[in-house]
């Protein structure tokens, strides 16, 4: 053992430069991973959220309104109607909130309080609606089709839409950054076989007489497997600081504070994915420098 010890700090002596190149390799492809698979956190954790509190809004007809259930503005015996079926369809609508022109245009002048657009609206271009919380975000078309040829309904509006285009690009993000991670651990595989390569061919009269001797293929290949994993296991912590420190000043000490309406990944979140940075940076490595080292233990 001590044998084997001092032949991988000799070897990591020896091939130092393409020993940090890819230390540094193994750590930026490792980082890459983790942002993707942190991403894929982040977005399931903003899609529970966020989908817990989406609502759909139900427009009433206004004067100006020209679908074809509107005649004018929406009657008390219309809005009841409709208020009569939302109540019909329990359990999937949880809960509905009725909103009149004047709340609408008093939210209205809240959000846009000092514009210049709050003198081109009047209350009457608000319209009344019905904002409803479904015990199901997916349950959107059941009320749909319970309501879209009601009189008095103007037009309804699935909030789960809008989001879901927001989703779609998030995930495409997700999807190139773990596209680029792919890519750059392939790029680490080939230089841990490259690297592996090298020390074999510098030591080769070493392995030879080892060989010669009578040593075990593993004898062999062991020293040169244990210094692609040292320098794999050095890569992994060091992607492993990046991600805690992204987690720690990055997110808890910025975003957060700032973007109280999204909800960060946790730290258990982060921390399950730790053990997969070493796995895959130390499983890679040695798989990758075992299979180089067979073409010099032929014979």
């Amino acid at each position: 053992m001590s044998f084997i010890t001092k032949e991988v700090g000799n070897g990591l002596r020896r091939n130092f430069t393409m020993t940090v190149a890819l230390i540094v390799s193994v750590a930026v492809s490792l980082s890459l991973v983790g942002a993707a698979l942190l991403m894929s956190a982040q977005v399931d954790r903003m899609k529970g959220y966020w989908y817990d509190k989406i609502e759909v809004s139900i427009f009433l007809c206004g004067k100006s309104s020209v679908a074809f259930t509107c005649t004018g503005t929406v009657t008390p015996s219309q809005r009841t109607n409709i208020e009569s079926i939302l109540g019909s369809l329990s359990p999937t609508v949880q809960d509905v909130f009725y909103e009149s022109s004047a709340d609408a245009y008093k939210q209205f002048k809240e959000q846009f309080a000092g514009s210049a657009i709050l003198a081109n609206i009047s209350p009457d271009a608000l319209p009344e609606s019905f904002r409803v919380k479904l015990d199901d975000p997916a349950n959107f078309e059941k009320v749909a089709s319970a309501l879209q040829s009601v009189q008095g309904v103007e037009s309804i509006q699935d909030q789960r839409k809008l989001l879901d285009r927001f989703f779609q690009i998030l995930r495409g993000l997700q999807t190139f950054a773990l596209a680029v991670a792919l890519a750059m651990l392939f790029v680490t595989i080939l230089l841990v076989m490259n690297t592996v390569r090298v020390a074999a061919f510098a030591r080769r009269r070493e392995t030879s007489i080892m060989r010669s001797v009578g040593a075990s293929n593993m004898a062999i290949r062991l020293p040169f497997i244990l210094e692609a994993a040292v320098a794999a296991i050095l890569g992994s912590t060091l992607a492993t600081a990046g991600i805690l420190a992204a987690k720690y000043w990055v997110i808890d000490a910025r975003l957060a504070p700032n973007l109280t309406f999204i909800p960060f990944v946790t730290w258990p979140e982060v921390l399950v994915i730790i053990p997969w940075l070493y796995l895959i940076g130390v499983g890679t490595t040695v798989l990758a420098s075992s299979i180089t080292l067979r073409r010099y233990l032929k014979g």
